[in-house]
């Protein structure tokens, strides 16, 4: 039975028994702050069992995309660990109980196939319940699963809790004896290689507190409504049904292992038993490539991206992982193209989406490959060194500071460096790599915390805000209003007043002052405080809801506890609102031309003009550039009017809102809609009307990463000025050149290509004047004490090759049974530079040309005995490091 046809199986019979289908939700978890992905098929419905949210149906069946990498490095040594799977699960909502789901677990698993079931052998199922639920053994029993059958565990492997106070309860698993072949008699307690564990009833009748672990907490009493979740493996019962050994060859899987093992020239499961602990090393690494290379592909068909931090750092490793794997069973090309194909082909039957998106899928993930190639050629290499350079010392363990280098010069992922070292029988000292990230990140906030706070102590922030509560921002309706001043802050703490010339920061009771945030610039302006005046030069919220003035005082003095009249820059805003308001033109418009994944991954709203970053595989094409700005003009050409206003996250999701990828919002939002042209989550400031915007030009489209794009953009009078200027230069240049405007690029092409001829020209020349005295120098050579030496100075601004040119001509025109040196000194940009030629018979001799280079310039330099090269020092000096060579040879002859 197809994996795909277990899955429609098992939804198709508890929707006849009540149950609502819910669709997968996508693996990022936005909405949990505690997970990057979905790990359990009941994530999706947490806000219910918490009481949250009102269910909208009392049952419901899912199939869900899940992703957990904990044990990531137990992936293909077990039968039972993967990165993604599915898991179906059916859940009740205050409805049935355990008397509803135990027969309806009995009934899909024992029921013959010909009948809709499963079709499995209930004499080889067992079941584990919890030591004290003697309720859910009766209704095993009372299902046909006798006594010797049902196993008592205790709290660790049968209760169930999210790890947080709340809902817990105890839980019942499925096994399936496998038989024999995959180990020992005796039950799961035994061995959960041959007994599978292939279901979980989880019964939520429990509310706990005090939880200090899994085992560790205080039962409240029970649930006013008792609720069931269940989670079947899909690869699991996959696994069963199709009778392999294990989840990496059901159907889903299986091909992708396949296609690796015909690219590596391996037979898979030729050196390896039933039970996953008598595998080979190779089946394990053609396991990990099957695993990984298929939740690389649900990934980035999910919207994620490979980036150094958060859910892109997780698929990151991945991708690598299994891009190493391959290396190590001998396939040195790129593998993606030849196994990400067989993983779609695989996967689109349950997910169809993933065929109609693979174009932009395989961009990423053939990009990721190939970036990660060329840092493994590059890190390998000195990894390589370092483990042998730690092996011939005798130490056993790889210092912190080189594992650190690898990692921040050359982008070598430290548990890439872990698993090679390991490979090679040694430790990495990993405690020291932590302390010097730890220093860099430490470093990091400390420059974004000055910026941000001006070095104000945060418990002083918090303080003000403990006693007065957030700040009221009135911004979107208000540029100016009174205040009181509820405190000032200096020096790292509160004070009582500021006078003229002091740089301090104001919090007031309620501000017209945008603080920085959304991509936005901070709103600048003036407060009127009593008899003084401060000039704000920046807004920041250190602390959430705090909004914190940093300013200047240019006139009098200023107290705490004064009411004040602030007032922002307009000109400023409005400006600035104008580019805010473009950036969602511009996201909008690229979606619509790029696909829905070109989603925002930052922007910078500033006066004038925008930076907007997105997410997409490749370049973008200047064509589609042009479409994007002629489009968003378009829309400031129809003048739609800006509208804002706060609804539920649920509402603003069902109007189709955008919400950025990863931001967490509350449950009360703000949507920004331009017409119906865009809308989008936004707390930011905006125009009222489109038209307002006057004109948006596009100046560049660039690479800040991968898989990421920067456009830069100007907006109103700032985009009419740069306009202005290019009609200035392009009538210059058409003028010079006597050509109509629109014929300026080709000359000026034709132009630099005619200048690039002639600078080669130029370089043979110069090439040919250095060379063509090296036979009249070699016939110069002076006799030092045997040795016959040249000591010249090339041409001034000869180029460094021609120089190194010139000595080994030099050289090779000197006869060769005589020890010879040669020794050319350069002056090119107010420095000399030496190079020394050393033949055959001057290295019998015991002469080192990269000694005496060294020689010459105190240490700096090197080479081979045969040349070398440094230099560097003033220019005055050439004809000394001529003599100091010459002194060398006689001194060594």
């Amino acid at each position: 039975m197809r994996t795909a046809d277990i899955k429609q199986r098992y939804l198709a019979h508890f929707e006849a028994n009540g149950h609502t289908v819910v669709p997968s939700a996508p693996l990022p978890a936005i909405e949990d702050p505690n997970l990057l992905f979905i790990n359990a098929g009941m994530v999706q419905f947490v806000p219910y069992f918490l009481g949250q949210r009102t269910p909208p149906f009392a049952r419901a069946v899912s199939v869900q995309k899940c992703l957990r990498t904990p044990d990531i490095d137990e992936v293909g040594k077990t039968s039972r660990h993967g990165t993604f799977f599915q898991m179906n699960g059916n859940f009740s909502f205050g409805d049935y109980f355990k008397a509803g789901a135990i027969p309806l677990a009995w009934e899909l698993s024992t029921t013959s196939q010909a009948d809709g079931g499963f079709g499995l052998d209930p004499e080889r199922i067992w079941a584990t319940v919890y030591l004290d639920d003697d309720e859910a053994i009766e209704l095993w029993k009372q299902t046909g699963v006798p006594a010797e059958r049902i196993v008592r565990r205790g709290k660790k492997d049968n209760f169930w809790s999210m790890g947080i106070p709340g809902p817990a309860g105890p839980c019942s698993e499925l096994y399936y004896d496998r038989g024999p072949d995959y180990g020992p008699e005796g039950g799961p307690e035994v061995d959960e290689d041959r007994y599978l564990e292939f279901w979980n009833l989880v019964f939520m009748q429990y509310e706990i507190t005090d939880v200090k672990s899994k085992e560790d907490f205080t039962i409240v009493g029970d649930l006013p409504k008792k609720n069931i979740d269940t989670g079947m493996g899909l690869e699991r019962i996959a696994s069963i049904l199709q009778g392999v050994d294990n989840l990496y060859e059901i159907d889903e899987v299986r091909p992708i292992l396949t296609r690796a093992a015909e690219m590596t020239g391996k037979r898979y499961g030729a050196h390896s038993g039933h039970a996953a602990h008598q595998s080979h090393p190779d089946d394990v690494r053609l396991r990990v490539i099957a695993d990984h290379v298929r939740t690389s592909l649900m990934l980035i068909g999910d919207g994620v991206v490979p980036a150094n931090e958060g859910r892109g750092y997780v698929l990151r490793r991945i991708m690598r992982r299994a891009i190493r794997a391959v290396r190590l069973l001998g396939w040195q090309e790129a593998a993606l193209p030849e196994l990400l194909p067989v993983a779609r082909d695989c996967m689109s039957p349950s997910y169809p989406e993933l065929a109609e998106d693979f174009g932009r899928i395989s961009q990423y993930a053939y990009a990721e490959e190939e970036a990660f190639l060329s840092t493994l050629r590059a890190g390998t290499t000195i990894l390589d060194t370092a483990i042998t350079d730690t092996k011939k010392s005798g130490r056993g363990q790889l210092s912190g500071a080189q594992a650190f280098q690898l990692h921040d010069t050359y982008g070598f992922p430290i548990d890439l460096t872990l698993e090679i070292a390991q490979e090679q029988g040694l430790q990495v000292d990993q405690d020291g790599f932590r302390r010097l990230m730890a220093d860099q990140r430490a470093r990091a906030k400390a420059d974004a915390a000055a910026r941000k706070t001006g070095h104000t102590d945060l418990s002083a922030y918090r303080t003000v805000l403990d006693q007065g509560g957030p700040v009221e921002f009135t911004g979107y309706q208000e540029v100016s209003r009174e205040s009181r001043v509820r405190a000032l802050l200096g020096d790292g703490g509160g004070i009582p007043a500021a006078s003229e010339g002091d740089f301090v920061e104001l919090v007031l009771d309620a501000t017209p002052f945008y603080a920085e945030g959304g991509g936005q610039q901070a709103d600048t302006g003036l407060i009127n405080v009593g008899g003084g005046q401060v000039e704000v030069v920046d807004v920041q919220q250190p602390v959430p809801g705090l909004i914190v003035h940093r300013a200047r005082v240019i006139r009098g003095e200023v107290r705490a506890g004064e009411t004040g009249f602030a007032e922002i820059d307009i000109t400023r805003r409005k400006a600035v609102s104008r580019s805010h308001t473009a950036t969602h033109l511009i996201h909008q418009t690229m979606r619509a031309f790029l696909g829905e994944s070109a989603t925002q991954a930052g922007s910078l709203n500033a006066p004038g003009r925008l930076r907007f970053d997105f997410n997409t595989p490749g370049a973008v094409s200047p064509a589609v550039l042009h479409d994007v700005e002629q489009q968003v003009n378009e829309v400031l050409l129809r003048d739609l009017e800006v509208h804002a206003f706060i609804t539920s996250q649920e509402e603003a999701r069902r109007l189709g809102a955008m919400a950025l990828f990863g931001e967490k919002y509350g449950d009360e939002v703000r949507v920004v809609e331009v017409g119906d042209y865009a809308r989008e989550l936004c707390g930011g400031t905006h125009v009222s009307r489109s038209g307002q915007l006057g004109l948006v030009k596009i100046l560049s489209e660039s690479s800040i990463g991968s898989g990421v794009r920067r456009v830069e953009a100007l907006v109103g009078i700032d985009a009419f000025g740069f306009l202005a200027r290019e009609h200035l230069l392009v009538a210059r240049l058409a003028d010079l050149f006597r050509v109509p405007g629109d014929q300026v690029a080709d000359r000026v092409e034709q132009t630099v290509a005619a200048l690039r001829d002639a600078e080669k020209e130029l370089e043979k020349m110069r090439a040919q004047m250095v060379l063509g005295g090296a036979g009249a120098l070699a016939g110069q050579a002076r006799d030092v004490r045997g040795v016959a030496f040249v000591g010249a100075e090339a041409p001034e601004g000869a180029a460094g090759n021609d120089v190194r040119t010139l000595a080994q001509e030099i050289r090779g025109k000197i006869d060769a049974g005589r020890p010879a040196v040669v020794a050319v000194a350069a002056r090119t940009g107010g420095k000399a530079s030496l190079v020394v030629a050393v033949n055959a018979a001057g290295k019998a001799r015991g002469l080192s040309a990269s000694d005496l280079v060294k020689g010459a310039l105190s240490g700096r330099g090197g080479g081979s005995a045969d040349v070398a090269q440094g230099g560097g020092v003033p220019a005055e000096q050439a004809p000394g490091l001529l003599a100091a060579v010459e002194k060398a040879v006689g001194g060594t002859a």
